[in-house]
């Protein structure tokens, strides 16, 4: 999996990154390495943004962080907002009537007890009841979180997207299977961003369409100009849309299998070893 697109002469001008398991590790901080990889390539003209599945609030720390000038790509490209002027230049949330089929799904007596069931209404965060696990979540994205014990009957909005949390990936992986064969493509995003998140979103909401929109329709420029990281399932899409796409360390291995090179680790500082591998160093 060598670097062949990024060595045809085509020369990176975007860099696209994630931000939990790419920029983000353990200690959910950019490590100083990282930062000053960003910020070198930024300083020879590459353009930077983030595409996360996380809400836009938690990762608006993350994009000020590295000096990002562009659209800040959330819910796995669901939201697309420009932090600058606050304008929303894409906005694809779930029909309220598939949400909660998604919610009836979830409430099946074989999984009730065994998820933590997050809505994403209007950038903020809706749960049914308050688990460890949705304690947990939110404590790391930095955001509070609002009970509707009954989302059926109160749900204020359509959602972004739907998570369904659970400490055995296993039940996940079933949960994703099972929902693959009753949805297709055209009608739902679906996706692990790690082990134990599932995730939904608008068929059309992918980072890898988010990645085009930014690259293509904002920058005018074509898939050989652009990079992107990322450490998981739902960055497939942008890994293989980007001249050269790239796999964290820690990333599962159908992951890296997509990818054009694997970095290090997160807690190695991949990030800061791609950049260099395809921006900084010298590549005649």
């Amino acid at each position: 999996m060598a670097s062949h697109r990024a060595s045809g002469g085509a020369e990176i001008k975007l860099l696209v990154v994630d931000i939990d398991g790419t920029i983000a590790g353990k200690s959910n901080e950019i490590r100083e390495p990282v930062k000053q990889a960003i910020l070198a390539a930024r300083s020879r003209g590459v353009k930077v943004a983030v595409a996360t599945g996380r809400m836009y609030r938690s990762a608006l720390r993350f994009h000020r962080d590295i000096g990002s000038t562009l659209p800040l790509i959330c819910y796995q490209g669901a939201w697309i907002q420009d932090p600058a002027t606050q304008k929303m230049l894409r906005h694809q949330p779930l029909s309220k009537q598939r949400a909660l089929e998604l919610l009836e799904h979830f409430e099946a007596p074989h999984l009730r007890s065994l998820l933590s069931i997050n809505f994403y209404i209007n950038d903020r965060l809706y749960v049914p009841e308050f688990t460890a696990a949705t304690r947990l979540y939110a404590e790391r994205s930095g955001i509070e979180h609002t009970l509707i014990k009954d989302l059926r009957r109160d749900i204020p909005g359509e959602p972004t997207k739907v998570l369904a949390l659970c400490e055995t990936p296993e039940v996940l992986e079933g949960l994703l299977s099972s929902m693959r064969e009753r949805y297709t493509p055209a009608e739902l995003y679906l996706t692990r961003s790690v082990a134990t998140f599932f995730e939904a979103t608008h068929p059309l909401a992918n980072k890898g369409a988010a990645v085009q929109y930014i690259a293509e329709d904002l920058l005018g420029l074509r898939p050989e100009n652009v990079m992107a990281i990322g450490d998981n399932f739902n960055d497939v899409e942008m890994i293989a849309y980007a001249g050269v796409g790239v796999a964290m360390g820690n990333a599962p291995d159908a992951v890296k299998a997509g990818a054009n090179w694997v970095a290090p680790d997160v807690e190695e500082d991949g990030v800061a070893a791609a950049i260099e591998e395809f921006v900084l160093g010298d590549r005649s």
